[in-house]
Parts: C-alpha cells; structure tokens; sequence
C-alpha cells in the first residue's frame, strides 16, 4: 500500500474566525473524496487547533493499493476541484509518500 501525507500551510486571514471557516470548508471538502474517488482507502484530515500558529495548519494522510490508484486520485476531477480551492489559500505544501 502507499502513504499519502500532505502538510498545507494556509496563508493570513483577516481574523481566526474566517481561518477557522476556510479549515472546515477545506476539510469536508477532502473529506467527501472517499466517497467520490474509488481508489482512495482511507483518507483522514487534521486541522492544527492552534489557529495562530506558524505551524502547517492541514495534514492530510490517505492511503491508496498502487502508486498508479495514487495518480489516478491527483487527477481526479473531485479532487482537482478541492485542490484548486486549497491553492486560492496556501502559502506552502510538503508531501512524503511511501510504501508500509
């Protein structure tokens, strides 16, 4: 199987509040992908709770059989949609992939 883990690190907001909105948009967004991608297994979001932080806000992991299941997934339409919508707000992104 392959790992997937993607680390987003949002740009500022006016206020946490709107932080906070643009989080949860982003996660139910990632979120609904396993039901929408076959080839997805398993996908679990994190959300940092420290909203002010200089940390990475987002941590994505998901799980995939192959590395090919994998780069069906990236061009995905559901997931180009949720991903052009993370890149109107990130600042940066790390990614790790492996086999366990």
């Amino acid at each position: 199987m392959i790992k997937h883990i993607v680390l987003f690190k949002l740009k500022e907001f006016e206020s946490l509040h709107e932080k906070a909105e643009v989080l949860k948009e982003i996660k139910n967004g990632l979120e609904a992908l396993i039901q929408k991608v076959e080839v997805l297994r398993f996908i679990e979001v994190g959300l940092n709770f420290e909203l002010d932080s200089a940390n990475y806000d987002i941590c994505l992991t998901t799980h995939f059989d192959t590395v090919d299941d994998m780069n069906a997934y990236q061009v995905h339409p559901d997931h180009q949609e949720v991903s052009k919508y993370i890149k109107s707000v990130l600042v940066q992104r790390a990614c790790v992939d492996y086999t366990f």
